[in-house]
């Protein structure tokens, strides 16, 4: 019997055509002969768009991109819309490719829970502090993980005292610094800070993709990333690097001209590893993870290893570090993508045991 599976993806975020990219990634490496493929399109405005069954191979996102002759909301739509038709049952898994805020942040997680629907990657509360990177850095400090130095203001409270924040950055933290969104990925809307010039700079522009922003502390160091597969027992693939040629691994970096080398496997030392991969599995417990994720570490050169972030829904473009990862751990690429929506059943089945009523 072939896997009803529903692709989700598009989505409101600055992170649109990134998650336009990975689904095309994914349909191209589907095995029809094991799924039926139904694809949900959210459009730049907020429209969800359920498109035909897909019965053969998709070569561009254009094909992709679903129009809508009337506004459409999953509010209203939500009864139906991960249905093939009235008649026939609800689809069997949905796998999420959505990027940044109304996709990776919990919210559609939440609607997926409410709806009692198998999904593929982290629940709510994992989506949720994974995507804000300074309630997840707060987690991690918890959790007693080693990572860089950092503060954090919301718009009204910079506004507000500019130069007292400014000093706190200056005293706290020093330069370089790095100025991000606290709700984005995918490096939109980060920038590397020298001078104070250049954070005032880097400030508005990060407030320009949030409400809330984090400044941390720069490092002299090596980006060591690992991915992780499981649910209760994850697994660590091997370890890769990114070696920007840029001054960091930003947005266009990343996904425009791969103006970046990824070695995998790193050359690290085996207890350099050990360390990491003892790290990961720790941050993806502490934040209750579930399915995927890629951890990011720094290692300096006095070799101290120091966690930058966990990824919740990483990237799965031709350019992504997490299937490549995998590859290289000996899981290709469609076994990757088998093997999550197996855990998504399996987090599900696990969940309808749970007694709702006393």
């Amino acid at each position: 019997m072939k896997t009803k599976l529903g692709l989700l993806y598009g989505g409101k975020s600055a992170e649109h055509k990134v998650s336009l990219q990975t689904a095309l990634a994914v349909i191209k490496a589907l095995d029809l002969e094991k799924f039926e493929i139904h694809p949900i399109y959210i459009n730049i405005e907020g429209q969800w768009i359920k498109g035909p069954q897909l019965t053969g191979p998709i070569e561009t996102v254009k094909e992709l991109e679903f129009s809508a002759g009337t506004s459409l909301s999953p509010v209203s739509l939500a009864p139906t819309l991960f249905q093939a038709s009235k008649e026939e049952a609800p689809l069997e898994v949905i796998f999420p490719l959505l990027h940044g805020p109304n996709g990776e942040d919990g919210t559609v997680q939440g609607l997926l829970e409410l709806m009692n629907l198998p999904y593929v990657g982290n629940g709510v509360l994992a989506s949720a502090a994974g995507m804000d990177k300074v309630i997840m850095k707060n987690i991690f400090a918890q959790a007693g993980l080693a990572q860089v130095k950092y503060v954090s203001f919301i718009k009204s409270e910079w506004e507000k005292a500019k130069e007292e924040a400014c000093f706190k950055v200056e005293s706290e933290l020093g330069y370089p610094c790095f100025v991000k969104p606290a709700n984005l990925g995918s490096s939109v809307g980060i920038s590397k800070c020298r001078n104070r010039a250049e954070l005032e700079e880097a400030v508005v522009e990060a407030f320009q993709f949030d409400r809330k922003i984090i400044i941390e502390e720069g490092v002299i160091a090596r980006e060591i990333e690992v991915g992780l597969l499981g649910n209760d027992e994850p697994e660590c693939s091997i370890a890769g690097e990114i070696v920007p040629k840029k001054d960091f691994y930003d947005y266009k970096a990343k996904y425009e001209d791969g103006d970046t080398a990824l070695i995998i496997p790193a050359d690290i030392t085996e207890e350099e590893y050990q360390q990491i991969k003892e790290m990961a599995i720790r941050a993806f417990k502490a934040l209750d993870c579930s399915g995927l994720v890629r951890a990011d570490f720094f290692l300096t050169k006095d070799g101290r290893v120091l966690i930058n972030e966990v990824n919740t829904m990483p990237g799965f473009t031709p350019f992504s570090m997490f299937p490549l990862l995998w590859k290289h751990s000996g899981v290709e690429y469609p076994q990757l993508i088998e093997r999550l929506v197996q855990l998504a059943k399996e987090r599900h089945a696990e969940k309808q045991q749970i007694k709702h009523t006393f």
